[in-house]
């Protein structure tokens, strides 16, 4: 069974956006919020926040939002963030120089970031964007 297949039966949309140019302590709390949103609730969130990583996240959230509708004919009203997590892609290591003919480190991190959507159901109340 592939993994497509999988996920349909579960009811489950993810999108991944990888190479984001921002490290995973600072992606963490933002997705760390977004889980068990519905979703109009997380955009607006993002919308809102004055983060410069929240951008990309939004994005992300967009595309599997666009996936859950085009592929799988999902009510956009009934979906929730079932799960928002990040990892480590590469570090890119630079230079920068200093005084007395020194030289101080400077890592520029990047992030996968993965959104995975699910069909709320049917017996679920609605909380208004809180965390269920």
């Amino acid at each position: 069974m592939s993994k497509k297949n999988k996920n349909n039966e579960l009811n489950l949309v993810r999108s991944v956006n990888k190479n984001v140019r921002s490290s995973t302590r600072k992606l963490k709390p933002i997705l760390k919020a977004l889980v068990g949103k519905k979703v109009d609730f997380a955009l607006r969130d993002l919308e809102f926040s004055n983060k410069r990583i929240c951008g990309d996240v939004k994005k992300t959230l967009s595309s599997a939002i666009a996936n859950a509708e085009n592929n799988y004919q999902y009510d956009i009203d009934k979906l929730i963030i079932k799960e928002a997590y990040c990892g480590k892609q590469v570090i890119m290591k630079r230079f920068r120089p200093r005084a007395k003919g020194r030289a101080a480190p400077i890592n520029k991190p990047y992030s996968n970031l993965t959104i995975i959507l699910s069909e709320q159901k049917q017996n679920q109340k609605e909380k208004h964007g809180t965390k269920g």
